[in-house]
């Protein structure tokens, strides 16, 4: 990371990693000393993604020639990451110090440390190149939100689909209530050809279909990166070939659609459909949804209400400035980045430092299991694993918060299940009253009860599309 400023060791420190260095502390710490300068100037990032829809994010810098400016450009990298990754973007303006802008148009550029990051993100937006730019105030492009109302829409005869790693799920929703609602077994992540997979969607919707005297809209809760209803990345997929993906797949829930009368559709991400389901169960607005199964999911519903069309994928958002950090080498080849955190992954890392013994051909959901039985039999020592990971959401909700205006943050996945999850969740708490206790006062935590469960994920993604009534 090469900046003392970033490197901020916290008050609450994790049991099994001292080395953590949170990216909350890091950024405050950065920001309060180009403050206290008194020579801080604005840095604004604007970062566009579909539709020539912008979002800002505004901070501050030190001006070049300060004795502290190179302090900047690692500080930039991190946040354009962050903004990237949650936001989506293939287009980053910076109005702000020039060697900021240089300096992320070389580790963005060819041969550069994110270049992953840049290849996916003008890959998924279907850009040429990614780009950056420097600008002054003045010229910065303006925040545009090209957002539609998305979510909580009962009214009418729905269909709600829901396209899971090993499951399809099914509803039939008539005015907010559910008259049929059926999982069908598939297999989508060997299956190469795209017709088993449209023909999988259609038999949903054909049984759904059957319970309705017709139908109004269809929504669809899907895995992967959703981009103006189309699926531009998806493991659910990873067998199809790249070409029969960019063919059949990118357009398969609109093809859907289409065969059924080209009645309006509504897609999203998996992580957005959970926060709105969330979200509708808890009757809030401002809800982050978190998964930590696999790797780790996100979800947002914004203030109004809706979710945004953002990514979400707060997997790859870094949360720890450590040197040590530990590295995402399956994908991105970066350090510190959430699914390392807010994984079975962490709790697999983290039982590595208590020499916990695995069988030794575990897949990772077993070995995830296995912690998580030794626990219930009495080994103490995997609490510390479960408060380590509290610790890191405790400063993982602070940071989020600076993106996201939240109010609620809902906590899913096996990694939450059992006494693990009570201590990870009592230990977040602690570290957020302990590090900002208005924030802790603002934002409340939650894990799935039954009236969280309430809102079925199928009947979520039914509420997804509005029915624009027809001009007479």
């Amino acid at each position: 990371m090469g900046s003392s400023l970033l490197r901020v060791p916290p008050k609450f420190v994790p049991p099994l990693d001292p080395g953590f260095r949170p990216a909350f502390l890091g950024n405050r710490a950065f920001e309060a000393a180009a403050k206290k300068s008194r020579q801080a100037v604005k840095m604004i990032f604007a970062v566009e993604a579909a539709a020539g829809g912008v979002t800002r994010f505004e901070t501050v810098a030190f001006p070049d020639g300060h004795e502290h400016a190179a302090e900047n450009l690692p500080y930039a990298e991190r946040i354009v990451k962050f903004l990237l990754w949650s936001r989506g973007g293939w287009k980053v303006t910076v109005a702000g110090p020039k060697t900021v802008a240089d300096h992320l148009r070389t580790v963005y550029g060819p041969g550069g440390a994110r270049e992953f990051d840049a290849t996916f993100m003008a890959g998924i937006f279907e850009k040429p190149a990614f780009v950056v730019k420097h600008s002054t105030l003045g010229a910065l492009p303006k925040e545009k939100d090209t957002a539609t109302p998305v979510g909580g829409h009962l009214g009418g005869c729905r269909i709600g689909f829901d396209a899971g790693g090993s499951d399809r799920k099914v509803a039939a929703v008539i005015d907010g209530k559910e008259v049929f609602a059926v999982e069908t077994v598939w297999q989508p992540k060997v299956n190469s050809d795209p017709q088993y997979h449209f023909d999988g969607i259609d038999d949903s919707i054909r049984q759904a279909a059957a319970h309705l005297p017709r139908i109004d809209a269809i929504g669809v809760s899907s895995a992967g990166i959703i981009i103006n209803n189309r699926c531009m990345a998806a493991l659910l997929f990873k067998a199809v070939p790249p070409d029969q993906f960019d063919r059949r797949i990118k357009s398969i829930y609109l093809d859907v659609a289409g065969k059924w009368g080209n009645v309006p559709i509504e897609v999203a991400n998996d992580g957005d459909v959970t926060a709105l389901a969330g979200a509708m169960s808890l009757k809030a607005k401002q809800v982050l949804g978190i998964a930590m199964g696999t790797s780790q999911a996100g979800g947002y519903v914004d203030p109004r209400g809706y979710i945004t069309g953002w990514l979400n994928e707060l997997a790859f958002a870094p949360v720890d400035f450590s040197e040590t950090a530990p590295k995402d080498v399956e994908w991105s080849q970066d350090v510190g980045v959430g699914g390392m955190y807010f994984s079975q992954d962490a709790v697999i890392r983290l039982a590595g430092k208590l020499d916990f013994p695995f069988e030794p051909n575990a897949t990772p959901g077993e070995k995830l299991k296995a912690v998580q039985e030794a626990f219930k039999k009495g080994d103490r020592r995997i609490a510390e694993i479960f408060k380590s990971i509290g610790v890191y959401m405790g400063y993982g909700v602070l940071h989020y918060a600076r993106f996201y205006k939240i109010k609620h943050v809902l906590l899913l996945g096996r990694v939450t299940s059992g006494k693990g999850g009570d201590i990870l969740l009592a230990t977040a708490r602690k570290v957020m009253k302990g590090e900002d206790p208005r924030a802790a006062r603002a934002i409340k935590l939650h894990v799935p009860d039954e009236a969280t469960r309430r809102v079925g994920q199928a009947i979520a993604a039914a509420s997804l599309p509005e029915i624009r009534k027809k001009k007479r």
